[in-house]
């Protein structure tokens, strides 16, 4: 049975490679991000797009989102599925990174994830159900540098989605949390510096990374089954249990690594 999906960040990365994964499997669509003209190269890109509805807005601009969730949820009448896919990573030291620049990322990773999820909650829970997926980080579990507003958002966001798992598991709401390690995107490339501006180079790990293709068939899949929260990427991924475990030997190793 074909459900309705909306994401965020479609215009992109693992964002852009979840849409044709969900066009594939039949479900009809509302693809949302800044980029009005990247969303509809995304939908002409999926063949009969007549089931791909583009809704265009930023998620720093949190004012507007509650509107823009009972935008889309006209579209097809409710929401079955909503992947919050959108967001903004940093590369700048914690002490040169100005306040302008960290809440633009707080804004956009963690308030507009809180503000359109809860937005959409009431209507999923009217109809019976539904599932939201947060893509997360790997540095959602741990930080490294040049990454200090970008952890937190993350870290924030498992902090509020497992609380608001725990308040609705009685409304037939599920959760899943995605926790991706390096996946060749952009998402370097547009990362903020400390002064706000976009980076605009690919990190090696990136260029070096998991395609966003293989991560959102591995997404695809843990939503599926309902999972909780699931890390995704290479050996990567293996530093959430490496912290859990040896905390002292990974935080030297953290140190120590290469991060751009």
């Amino acid at each position: 049975m074909s459900k309705i999906v909306w994401i965020t960040g479609a215009s992109s990365g693992i964002g852009e490679a979840l849409v044709y994964e969900y066009f594939k499997a039949g479900d009809k669509l509302i693809i949302s991000g800044r980029n009005r003209d990247e969303l509809f190269r995304v939908k002409g890109n999926c063949q009969n797009s007549f089931n791909v509805h583009v809704l265009p807005f930023d998620l720093s601009e949190t004012e507007v989102l509650a509107s823009k969730a009972q935008d889309a949820i006209k579209i097809f009448g409710k929401i079955d599925l909503l992947i919050n896919s959108g967001g903004v990573s940093q590369r700048g030291l914690a002490l040169e990174t100005d306040l302008k620049t960290e809440q633009q990322i707080m804004n956009t990773n963690f308030w507009g994830t809180v503000n359109l999820s809860k937005a959409v909650l009431p209507s999923m829970i009217k109809n019976g159900g539904g599932q939201i997926v947060v893509v997360s980080s790997l540095v959602g579990k741990f930080g490294t540098k040049l990454r200090s507003a970008y952890s937190a958002s993350k870290h924030a966001l498992h902090g509020y989605f497992d609380s608001l798992r725990s308040e609705i598991y009685d409304k037939n709401i599920d959760i899943t949390i995605v926790c991706p390690g390096f996946i060749k995107t952009n998402v370097s490339v547009n990362a903020l510096t400390a002064a706000g501006n976009s980076q605009g180079t690919m990190d090696d790990a990136q260029a070096n990374g998991m395609s966003a293709a293989a991560c959102a068939k591995e997404i695809v899949k843990a939503v599926k089954a309902k999972k909780e929260e699931v890390y995704i990427g290479g050996k990567e991924t293996k530093a959430v249990w490496l912290k859990r475990f040896f905390p002292n030997f990974f935080s030297k190793k953290v140190r120590e690594a290469k991060v751009t």
